[in-house]
Order: structure tokens, then C-alpha cells, then sequence
């Protein structure tokens, strides 16, 4: 009886690790590269607003498998928060609300204010986001007008630190587990401080050991072809080695 062959490793299947620019979503993402590279299946690890930049983890044939290790990791964000300003969607992107004044707002104040935000926290989701309500996503409901009571949500806050402060603008980094929403932390940390605030830019560089230095732009992931796009995958039995 012959010995059965053995299956050579598929150059595309791991993870491809992407910059992605503002204004994309994360699903258009994972859709351009499908189709620009003719793949059969790529997911990704964790979903970025389309506001946000940063490292979007793309997984692929049989990488998808590893979804749930991937999305399970901590996550580290840069960004700014806009003091003074709240929104429908707490984010830059959303209808404001409210505008205050946040002129007597001091760093010593948010760093003061920020304690409250560190270690084991409960977090009240954002009407517009992907959490589902009798099967049907909550941003859906918020297009109708409609809000509906969300239960909180147990997250960990690592670190959130102040990296510069010109007034109205809180520049910041936060480490935290999967499922924080960080423009829910913008506009709480308003509330907090009696102005209202939202998240005004993000950016994520690191989900759990995978860091944005090691993403490639999706311009230039999209310049190559089948070929030349291969190595810069992340090869599914290196990750399943580490």
C-alpha cells in the first residue's frame, strides 16, 4: 500500500496583515482583496469603523480558522478624542447632539477623569454598531430612529494614557480586551467631565502579538498579484508553530 501523499502547504492560506485607510470599511477590505486576488475565502479578525486606520488582520482559506484566537487578543488603539462635541454615533461621523464648552478643561482634570475608565469596567455598547437584537443589528435600528436599551458589558482597560493635550484635543492609547468600543470610552470620558466628547480619530496598532508595523499598506498589497502577494503572507503553520 503506498504511502499517502502529502498535502503541500497553500501559500494562501494564513493571515495577511492590512493598514487599512480611513474611510473603508473592513468588510469592503476583505471583498477587494477577494476578488482583486480571485481567493475563495478571506475573513478578518476584528472589525475597524470606517473612520478608523491601522491593522486589519485579513484571514485566508484556511486561516479563517483561526478567527475566534485572532479576535480573541488585546488590542491597542491611538487616537484623539474631541472635547465639547457629542454625536449620534460617538464618533466624528455621526449627527452632533450637543456642543458645550470645554475650554476650562485642564490635562490634569482628564488624567484625573481617565482613572475611572482603567482595570475591569462595564461598558453600555453604542446604538450604532454590529450587536444584534433579535437577529436584526442595532446600527440598523439607529437608521430608523430607534434606541434600545443595551445591557453593559464587562471589558478590561489596561492603559489609558494622555500622549498630549491641546485643548479641545485629548491625544491618547489605550490597550484593552476584545469588544471595547473606544468611542464609547471618548464619550464617556465626556460625561465624565461634564463637556460630552467624541472620538475624533483612531487608529489600531496592535491586535494581541500582531502589530501594525508588520501591515502593509492596502495600496500596495493591491499592486501585486498572486504571485508577488504570497510572501508577504503570514503562513498558517508558522502561527499554528507559535
Amino acid at each position: 500500500m503506498s504511502a499517502r501523499r502529502r498535502r503541500e502547504p497553500d501559500p494562501y492560506d494564513g493571515l495577511l496583515l492590512v493598514d487599512k485607510p480611513a474611510e473603508w470599511t473592513s468588510n469592503d477590505v476583505v471583498v477587494k482583496v477577494r476578488n482583486h486576488f480571485r481567493l475563495s475565502k478571506v475573513g478578518h479578525g476584528g472589525t475597524l469603523d470606517p473612520m478608523a486606520t491601522g491593522l486589519l488582520v485579513l484571514l485566508i482559506g484556511k486561516g479563517t480558522k483561526l478567527s475566534e484566537r485572532i479576535m480573541a487578543g488585546d488590542k491597542v488603539y491611538e487616537g484623539t478624542i474631541r472635547l465639547g462635541v457629542a454625536t449620534t454615533t460617538q464618533d466624528r461621523d455621526g449627527e452632533v447632539v450637543e456642543t458645550r464648552e470645554a475650554a476650562h478643561v485642564t490635562r490634569g482634570m482628564v488624567e484625573v477623569a481617565i482613572q475611572a475608565f482603567l482595570g475591569d469596567i462595564e461598558q453600555v455598547p453604542p446604538m450604532v454598531s454590529a450587536i444584534k437584537k433579535d437577529g436584526v443589528p442595532l446600527y440598523k435600528l439607529a437608521r430608523k430612529g430607534q434606541e434600545i436599551e443595551r445591557e453593559s458589558r464587562k471589558i478590561h482597560v489596561y492603559g489609558f494614557d494622555i500622549l498630549a493635550f491641546d485643548n479641545p484635543l485629548v491625544h491618547f492609547r489605550v490597550k484593552c480586551t476584545k469588544g471595547t468600543y473606544v468611542r464609547t470610552l471618548a464619550h464617556d470620558l465626556g460625561i465624565a467631565l461634564g463637556t460630552g466628547a467624541c472620538l475624533d480619530a483612531l487608529r489600531r496598532t496592535a491586535s494581541g502579538p500582531l502589530t501594525v508595523d508588520k501591515a502593509f499598506p492596502l495600496e500596495e498589497i493591491l499592486a501585486c498579484d498572486r504571485e508577488t502577494v504570497s510572501p508577504k503572507i503570514i503562513h498558517l503553520a508558522n502561527l499554528i508553530a507559535s
